[in-house]
């Protein structure tokens, strides 16, 4: 192992998340000291308190980089505006809170790694959209230019920044595949709508993977799409995971169920149209692991 003195030390918000865990551990058996970004403890070095705003940056910890993961969920529920208030606030005013504090820093890290979506080109991309197609004009779209934006003073600061725009992070340790997956394992759900939208998606090694790359890459800056190659419809997504989990598919959702159901988030995410690739892979040398939905989805199970 590398030693941590000469490696680095590494910030982390969101670092108790399903990506943020694994990070955090990849990160430390690659030799580096990683910190969190609390927001329970005032005497942590790194603390960010929410109800007023407060960052709180150690100068005595010199950062390599910051890792920006922190967000509260977006399916967790219907979006009242409450609930949107929440997921705005814990991705934007964060990210602003946040560069803003590194900016001022008399020692600034060499670079920000900070999370955005493929929400950013809106809920109708059937047709590609790589790195340099225009964003949306929905709320996610809205939310995801918002916080590529709260990253500018950081950028100001000559900090170099990635915003990393992921796709559906599949893992059996949570997010979106823990919400696919019936109590016991019973089944699987099945299609939504009529199946025919596109799904985008990265499987959790390869995320991590990538982002130790930008982090390794001085050169890189601006935005990525954290996506594999292989974009597929709904339908096929279903069909794939009850082939993998060995397991029966629940009935197909009408769309107006859907809707009844989750309200706006149905046609802003699940029953979303995300033909998103990238272009700008290359320009980082990587080796995906799991290129394939079904090698993606048998690590997971197997994990």
């Amino acid at each position: 192992m590398n030693d941590p003195s000469t490696t680095g030390s590494i910030l982390i918000s969101g670092a108790s998340g399903l990506l943020g865990s694994v990070v955090t551990r990849a990160l430390e058996a690659a030799g580096y000291r990683v910190y969190p970004l609390s927001r329970v403890s005032a005497s942590a070095p790194f603390f960010y308190d929410q109800a007023n705003g407060s960052m709180q940056l150690s100068e005595d910890i010199p950062l390599t980089a910051v890792i920006n993961l922190a967000g509260a969920s977006i399916a967790d529920g219907r979006w009242t505006q409450k609930r949107k208030n929440t997921i705005w606030r814990s991705r934007v005013e964060t990210t602003q809170k946040l560069c803003e504090a590194l900016s001022k820093l008399p020692n600034k890290p060499g670079a920000l790694l900070s999370a955005s979506a493929i929400g950013f080109y809106g809920a109708d991309r059937y047709q590609p959209a790589a790195e340099d197609a225009p964003a949306g004009n929905d709320f996610l779209a809205d939310l995801s230019v918002a916080w590529e934006q709260a990253t500018e003073s950081a950028q100001n600061a000559g900090i170099r920044t990635v915003a990393l725009r992921f796709g559906l992070v599949l893992s059996a340790a949570g997010g979106v595949l823990t919400n696919l997956i019936m109590p016991l394992g019973l089944a699987v759900v099945g299609r939504l709508g009529n199946g025919n939208h596109l799904q985008s998606w990265i499987s959790i090694d390869d995320a991590v993977a990538i982002i130790l790359l930008c982090l390794e890459n001085e050169s890189f800056s601006g935005a990525l799409n954290v996506v594999a190659p292989e974009v597929v419809s709904n339908r096929e997504f279903a069909d794939t995971m009850s082939q993998v989990w060995r397991r029966p598919q629940l009935p197909p959702m009408p769309a107006a169920v859907v809707r009844l159901m989750f309200g706006e988030v149905a046609d802003a995410a699940l029953l979303a149209n995300s033909n998103i690739r990238s272009t700008r892979l290359q320009e980082l040398g990587v080796n995906l692991q799991h290129p394939s939905l079904r090698e993606a989805l048998t690590a997971a199970r197997t994990a």
